[in-house]
């Protein structure tokens, strides 16, 4: 459950297309899937955000320009490391799921998404 109150969705959801009626023929399901580094992510990105809103502080105080940028910097390496961390993780799972069924669009759909994040 998140802070909010709204409870936690899987960050990657698996789009199986199946032969069996439906809009042409196809039937869309979606398969979640548990990921080990939920907490982990949400605990990096909220940490994320406070400090980027430390930054914005910083910022409105007219901080000197060289510190800002050394924190944005910090916050760029850490929203880096959290991608890392998702990445590895739905190799792990959607991935070698879609490898196992042959999906080809979610691996196409994957190699979209790095090269996005590498961007």
């Amino acid at each position: 459950m998140l802070r909010s109150g709204l409870q936690y969705q899987p960050f990657c959801d698996m789009i199986h297309i199946t032969p069996h009626g439906g809009y042409g023929g196809m039937v869309m399901s979606e398969h979640h899937h548990p990921h080990t580094e939920t907490k982990n992510v949400l605990n990096r990105i909220s940490r994320a955000a406070g400090h980027l809103e430390s930054i914005k502080r910083m910022v409105e105080e007219g901080r000197d320009c060289g510190d800002v940028l050394i924190q944005l910097a910090a916050v760029r390496s850490a929203i880096n490391n959290i991608g890392k961390i998702i990445l590895a993780d739905h190799m792990e799972h959607c991935i070698a799921e879609a490898v196992e069924h042959g999906d080809r669009e979610a691996l196409d759909r994957f190699n979209e998404a790095i090269a996005q994040f590498l961007k």
